[in-house]
């Protein structure tokens, strides 16, 4: 007669529940040849213009409006360091740009904005808020940390700032201070986002799963990923030295280059799912200009 063996408890999945993709090792090599796909990207792909034309002017026009109020001066660093905490968000397009390009199909600026048509969006979406609340988090504890050094008393102006910042002890200790925990602030957002986002384009993955993923990267290759956590902030702060322009540079090079470490440290998805293509509208003359409001498109 023959014996029926138990499942082992290893493989018992729940219906319908993918298994986890496998995490490569990588070495410090792997992230120069991630960067310099990376810059081939950039170069093939015009994508410099989305970050001028949204991007940037939207980062730039929100940093001088509250450097006009002195009382937010202090926190100008805090805000423009920030942004590396939301940034694997804002590169959701330059993603896209690389597996397009990575597939052999046709990729211009303006698919990047393909990327809302993905099924996954909505999980982006609850990634991309998580991390903006770790944003305002970082936010409010940098202002917490500049009230305990130098209290409620406001700078007067920037040279007043920078002098007290960087010729009195308690600036010295502000700056010690706020560089540890904005550093704690940017591991954690490292560690849950370094491939996170490019595994929800490439593979629909939830925000549970993306972020699994990105702590078994982490855990599976400590030392190259605090490499790159280096490289990301190293450059991030020289694109920003020149008036934040040198990020139109930056920030696409980092977006199409943390899609090719992803392809290296996570076992390629052996039937990728492919990104619904746009409906077609038929307009005609008699349309304008009601074929400008997007919410006439049904049942004109």
């Amino acid at each position: 007669m023959a014996t029926i063996h138990p499942a082992k408890a290893t493989d018992a999945r729940p219906l319908g529940a993918a298994a986890e993709p496998p995490v490569r090792r990588i070495a410090l090599a792997d992230l120069h040849d991630a960067l310099r796909r990376g810059w081939d990207d950039f170069k093939a792909v015009p994508s410099h213009a989305v970050m001028l034309c949204v991007i940037y002017p939207v980062l730039g026009l929100v940093l001088a409006r509250l450097v006009l109020g002195y009382s937010v001066l202090p926190l100008l660093f805090p805000l423009a360091a920030g942004f590396a905490l939301i940034g694997p968000f804002a590169a959701l397009g330059l993603y896209e740009l690389s597996r397009r390009r990575e597939a052999g199909e046709d990729a211009s600026a303006w698919h990047a904005f393909d990327v809302l048509r993905s099924p996954s969006f909505g999980a982006m979406l609850g990634l991309g808020a998580i991390l903006l609340a770790v944003f305002v988090v970082w936010i409010a504890t940098a202002q917490g940390i500049y009230v305990s050094t130098f209290g409620h008393v406001p700078a007067a102006a920037i040279p007043d700032f920078v002098t007290r910042v960087l010729t009195t002890p308690e600036g010295w200790s502000l700056i010690a201070i706020g560089c540890g925990v904005g550093f704690l602030f940017a591991v954690a957002a490292l560690c849950v986002s370094v491939v996170a986002f490019p595994m929800m384009l490439d593979r629909q993955a939830g925000v549970g799963e993306a972020v699994t993923a990105s702590l078994r990267v982490v855990a599976r290759n400590p030392i190259e990923i605090a490499a790159w956590g280096l490289i990301v902030a190293a450059l991030l702060v020289l694109g920003s030295l020149p008036a934040f322009l040198g990020l139109a540079v930056v920030i696409p090079l980092l977006g199409h280059a943390t899609w090719h470490l992803y392809r290296k440290v996570i076992e390629p998805n052996p039937h990728p799912p492919q990104i619904p293509p746009a409906s077609p509208i038929k307009r005609s003359a008699a349309d304008f200009p009601a074929t400008l409001l997007q919410w006439k498109r049904k049942g004109s």
